[in-house]
């Protein structure tokens, strides 16, 4: 069910995510579409899709666009030779031995490029400003092409060999572009000839189920190679099957692919995926839903809101400053330069973002009005934040994308800023807070979420981000650090935030495709909407490492707490407090206890005892137990994006790391660390927390609860993984809670992250006259000298909430 291409093919998926961005303008005044019934109307819509509207081609952001594409695809022209078995001499197409083994990938994934290299040649004769808009010579060629792929192997007798997501996703979706492009001049014969071929491998069974490689991201990309059958061909019932088929993509799920009610978004089983497959999923979407409406198939059933809800239920959450967060984009992390069929391709977050960012602007078309005007002053915020890779001069976006971008940053929408709160995202084990300021994620692991996601040969290391990794970025500084060549970089055993064994791990280990995941239920936790108690139950990777990880979310810091540390395997184990990616040169000063550290590249120190630092630029950490055991390195460290992804570039790339962290030696025993984040905080910030002994208290931090009590913001935050009693709370079931007082009332929010349809009894030592509100699941067992309350089993771990007034 790997609906994966080749690493060579990095961008069917970027392609789509930027809602066919790749295209460029308007349709050529040379050759005018018709619509003379109700097909020739949608193919008429689909061109202005994929070639845009309202473009000038003499004006930026799109000159230097066509420029590059007349380039690419003059490039492509000169090397095209018909010979038999390819039609470009580095594209051999011709199985000698059809199977689905990974040489047939090969062959098959190198005919899915020959289709593509047709279509951007298509595209430069279709759109002006290229240099070969109109070019008669070219679009015979092109013909010619089509001509020499349909009658050597996409045709309705071929049987196919290698990955099946080129015959059934890849080249139809590139030839039936092109046939929309070139429609006036196909012909019959050779309309039916593509037609005969499309059904040939993408029959109507092939959306007959909703189950195995036709589910989520891949039943969307299915649906639209049905839906543009039935408007080259003209049928009405493949129109109609399109449209219905996309229905079971509709409704939340509770378990596998699809969108959960919590704003969670799965793929591949086990993988977090909003910002590759659910971008995917979003920009088809987007498309086919723009494609059809006002037509005789037009999209009307009522389960499609739930598309339009996860817009800010689904995305918004992972887009900051317009960047995507790795937390949600699997395997895609590791495509940072990938080798292409004529250049060097990037990924990396903000490019993702920004193809969200475009279908969410071509999504808004067919929204309701207020929808559209929300998700408008989102765009536009976006665009004017993302000051580290500028949206309207995307590489990731093309022409028809970047118009519409345009069109909406200079509408009348008011930009909107980012939002300020915390989301839990219990489906898929992540986290999202958002203060003043900075952001933050939290990526953990289950036996329900995978580690990491390897396959293709990609994300071969990110062995532990899955393992407590914590990333964070700061409003207007520090949005490259995942996005500079980060990950083939990195030191993979100590990813920011996460407790890890040191024990060796080969490339892909624990398997494929999510396979990897540990044996525990005891991950998420309990959020107000504005801080939140997070923890992770953490068993290593191929490990006997064991750990209790919690995080509270706060106004300007994160307090992280770590208990039951063990492991057993011969090797270090380790507790990475951060790890900055400084850049190619940087040299940001880094100063313990008021006392500024050497600059110079490879110093090393021990700094237990520390009870603050501060990284300049950067952050704040304070160390409310004294730092035993912490340790520091400011390193220059050199890799490759072929290490991580064997269909990446293989030039070196150099970048500079200030990293700290616990040292829990040896296999050790029960082993703690505390530590407060502080991102964005000046030197006398960080100090001043420090010296603030009655900020914070740490009511346990043991393998049986961890808790924090900040009397400042009237918070209280505590994880029991076995129910009993921290300072003024008893549960009798494991649980997460927070509470949270202001004046004479208190919040208190209660999940269990197990989902083991337990009842939990919490009481509250502190006197309450009163329970103002309360969630159905929360039962008043009694008020007075003490609060007592029953949380009845919830789903997905859901937080339950009661408000009380305090006596």
């Amino acid at each position: 069910m790997h609906s994966s291409v080749p690493a060579s093919l990095l961008s069917r998926r970027g392609l789509l995510r930027a809602a066919l961005g790749t295209a460029a303008v308007a349709p050529l005044a040379a050759t005018p579409a018709r619509a003379a019934d109700a097909y020739d109307a949608l193919r008429v819509t689909w061109r202005e899709l994929i070639l845009g509207t309202n473009i000038t081609p003499t004006a930026e952001p799109f000159v230097w666009k066509l420029a590059a594409l007349g380039d690419t695809a003059r490039g492509l022209r000169s090397s095209m030779a018909r010979t038999n078995g390819s039609l470009w001499p580095d594209l051999p197409y011709a199985d000698p031995e059809p199977d689905t083994d990974a040489e047939s990938y090969t062959y098959s994934g190198n005919l899915n490029i020959s289709y593509n290299r047709l279509r951007t040649l298509a595209e430069a004769y279709s759109q002006p400003g290229t240099g070969l808009t109109g070019d008669t010579a070219l679009r015979a060629e092109i013909l010619a092409g089509l001509d020499h792929l349909h009658d050597q192997s996409y045709h309705a007798t071929q049987a196919r060999y290698g990955n099946w997501y080129n015959w059934q996703i890849g080249i139809p979706q590139a030839l039936l572009d092109i046939d929309i492009l070139l429609y006036d001049h196909l012909g019959a014969t050779r309309i039916a000839e593509h037609c005969a071929a499309v059904d040939h491998f993408v029959p109507d069974s092939a959306v007959a189920n909703y189950t195995g490689t036709s589910t989520g991201a891949n039943r969307v990309d299915l649906c639209r190679v049905l839906a543009l059958r039935g408007v080259v061909g003209k049928s009405a019932a493949k129109l109609t099957l399109a449209r219905d088929a996309l229905s079971p993509v509709f409704p939340y799920v509770t378990s596998g692919d699809g969108l959960y009610a919590d704003g969670s978004f799965i793929q591949h089983t086990y993988v977090p995926y909003a910002g590759s497959y659910g971008a995917v999923m979003l920009g088809g979407l987007s498309l086919l839903f723009a494609l059809l409406k006002g037509s005789l198939w037009e999209v009307t059933d009522g389960g499609r809101q739930v598309v339009f809800d996860s817009v800010e239920k689904a995305y918004a959450p992972f887009l900051f400053n317009g960047l995507a967060m790795d937390a949600v984009s699997g395997r895609a992390i590791s495509r940072g330069i990938q080798k292409s069929d004529t250049r060097s391709v990037r990924q990396d977050d903000h490019l993702r973002g920004h193809s969200i960012i475009a279908c969410v602007a071509l999504l808004a078309q067919t929204a309701s009005a207020a929808e559209r005007t929300r998700w408008e002053g989102m765009v536009k915020g976006w665009i004017a934040r993302d000051y580290y890779s500028p949206l309207l001069a995307s590489p990731a976006l093309g022409v028809a994308a970047l118009a519409r971008l345009k069109t909406v940053n200079d509408g009348a929408a008011a930009a909107s800023p980012e939002p300020s709160g915390h989301r839990l995202f219990p489906g898929m084990d992540r986290a999202v807070h958002r203060r003043a300021g900075w952001a933050a994620s939290l990526s953990m692991a289950s036996n329900r979420i995978t580690y990491y996601e390897n396959g293709n040969n990609e994300n071969l290391r990110a062995w532990h981000s899955g393992s407590g990794m914590l990333y964070w970025w700061g409003d207007t500084f520090a949005n490259g650090q995942y996005s500079d060549h980060f990950w083939p970089t990195v030191d993979p055993y100590r990813l920011p935030g996460t407790t890890v064994s040191r024990k060796p791990l080969a490339d892909g280990e624990g398997g494929t495709w999510g396979a990897a995941r540990p044996d525990v239920r005891w991950v998420g936790g309990t959020t107000d909407g504005t801080y939140a108690a997070v923890g992770q139950y953490l068993k290593g990777l191929s490990s006997t490492l064991l750990a209790k990880k919690s995080w509270f979310f706060l106004d300007d810091a994160i307090v992280c707490l770590g208990s039951g540390i063990h492991g057993r395997d011969g090797t270090g184990v380790e507790s990475v407090v951060d790890n900055r990616n400084l850049g190619e040169t940087g040299v940001h000063a880094f100063t313990v206890d008021g006392t500024a550290q050497p600059t110079r590249l490879d110093w090393s120190a021990d700094l237990t005892g520390a009870r603050w630092a501060h990284l300049a630029g950067h952050a704040g950490y304070v160390f409310p137990d004294g730092a035993p055991a912490l340790k520091a390195l400011r390193q220059a460290r050199t890799g490759a994006w072929s290490d991580i992804n064997k269909g990446a570039v293989t030039d070196p790339v150099t970048r500079r790391y200030l990293t700290l962290w616990f040292d829990h030696g040896t296999d050790p025993t029960w082993v703690a660390y505390s530590y407060v984040l502080m991102p964005g905080a000046s030197q006398a910030q960080t100090a001043a927390r420090a010296d603030d002994t009655n900020w914070l208290t740490v009511l346990a931090n043991t393998k049986e609860q961890q808790g924090v009590r900040v009397p400042a913001l009237g918070f209280t935050g505590i994880n029991f993984w076995l129910g009993g009693t921290v300072g003024d709370v008893t549960t009798g079931a494991p649980a997460s809670v927070l509470i949270r007082e202001s004046g004479t009332t208190a919040t208190v929010c209660v999940s269990g992250p197990l989902r083991d349809g337990a009842t939990i009894d919490l009481t509250w030592n502190r006197p309450v006259s009163a329970v103002l509100s309360k969630d159905t699941a929360v039962q008043v067992v009694a008020t007075g000298s003490a609060l007592q309350l029953r949380i009845l089993p919830g789903t997905l771990a859901a937080t339950h909430k009661a408000v009380v007034t305090l006596a």
